[in-house]
């Protein structure tokens, strides 16, 4: 009965270790894939923040052309 009972307590705790290092590693590969994650969602805010700012760059150019253009307007026809 002793040796029965030492034979499982050894065979309980290789199972335990076995499963504590499997645990480990899929941790450890589910943090991998967190960071994988987060980088791509980190690109995609890049990006949509450089379409923001180009759109917006692109209204600000556009709109002070027509203002200095009105400008230049209404200086050429007081000097008429």
């Amino acid at each position: 009965m002793k040796k029965t009972l030492i034979a499982f307590m050894i065979a309980s705790l290789g199972a335990f270790t076995v499963l504590a290092q499997d645990t480990a590693k899929g941790e450890a590969k589910e943090a991998g894939r967190d960071v994988k994650q987060a980088g791509k969602d980190t690109g995609h805010a890049a990006k949509h923040t450089a379409k923001s700012v180009k759109k917006g760059t692109k209204k600000a150019v556009h709109k002070s052309a027509k203002a200095t253009k009105k400008g230049a307007n209404k200086v050429e026809d007081k000097t008429r």
